[in-house]
């Protein structure tokens, strides 16, 4: 993606040479310096896989193995492992299916309406800030709070399914930090909260290693850390698709 400005220009501006005065970037110029921070759009566009794995921890002593698998086009699978048993969430573009030990089942099962509607979001490679106009969504430029230590650019994204979330960028870094959305959980709707760390760099592409998820104003929060990222593996559309008995 070229440049927003020539590279002199903004290592005057670096060094304090250039006085900074040309005021808050639009959107448009927000989201290309998000999709350059991690590491540009051809390079996300041209990703047709994508497999991260790592641990997830809601306390001491309750550690499980995740894994989440990605492909184009709109297909996902996640899995949990805990105390021997493997939970299955998975998508296939049109359908999905569940397999949830611990909450009894055994066997595949059609999704649930909102871990669908949660599948058909992460089944989106890219991201839903890549093509957003495209895609159907709508995506305003709110202005700045703080997260944490710094100052995030604050973004209002309505998905074209009609699901809002706030997207939070980090105002030096361009990348994501938090995210805000309501969920239906169990017929009660649950605001939640989601931040992301420890960027790391894969093929070009920076993915966060540390995400952290949970309710809103309540302490227990789900941790994940991601420890490998494999780029374009070899998924078999099978994966993906409700196992017949």
């Amino acid at each position: 993606m070229a440049a927003l400005v020539p590279k002199a220009l903004l290592c005057l501006a670096a060094t304090g040479l250039v006085a900074a005065g040309a005021g808050e970037p639009t959107l448009d110029e927000v989201i290309a310096r998000h999709l350059a921070a991690r590491g540009g759009a051809t390079r996300i566009k041209a990703l047709q896989s994508v497999r991260m794995t790592g641990t997830a921890s809601v306390g001491p002593g309750r550690v499980a193995l995740v894994s989440r698998e990605v492909k184009r086009p709109g297909r996902v699978r996640m899995e949990f492992a805990f105390q021997g048993v493997t939970a299955v969430y998975a998508w296939d573009g049109e359908r999905g299916f569940q397999v949830s030990p611990l909450d009894g089942s055994l066997e595949p099962q059609p999704l649930s309406p909102e871990n669908a509607e949660l599948a058909v979001e992460q089944a989106d490679i890219e991201g839903p800030l890549v093509d957003w106009k495209a895609k159907g969504h709508e995506l305003e430029l709110v202005g700045r709070e703080t997260v944490g230590d710094r100052e995030a650019f604050k973004l209002k994204l309505t998905l074209k399914s009609g699901s809002r979330r706030y997207v939070y960028l980090d105002a030096q870094s361009y990348l994501q930090v938090k995210t805000e959305t309501t969920r239906s959980f169990r017929g009660h709707e649950l605001e939640l909260e989601t931040r992301f760390g420890d960027y790391r760099e894969t093929g070009g592409l920076q993915f966060p290693h540390s995400i952290e998820s949970g309710a809103r104003d309540r302490p227990r929060r789900l941790k994940v850390v991601v420890e490998k990222v494999e780029l374009n593996p070899a998924l078999d559309d099978a994966r993906f698709r409700t196992p017949t008995p």
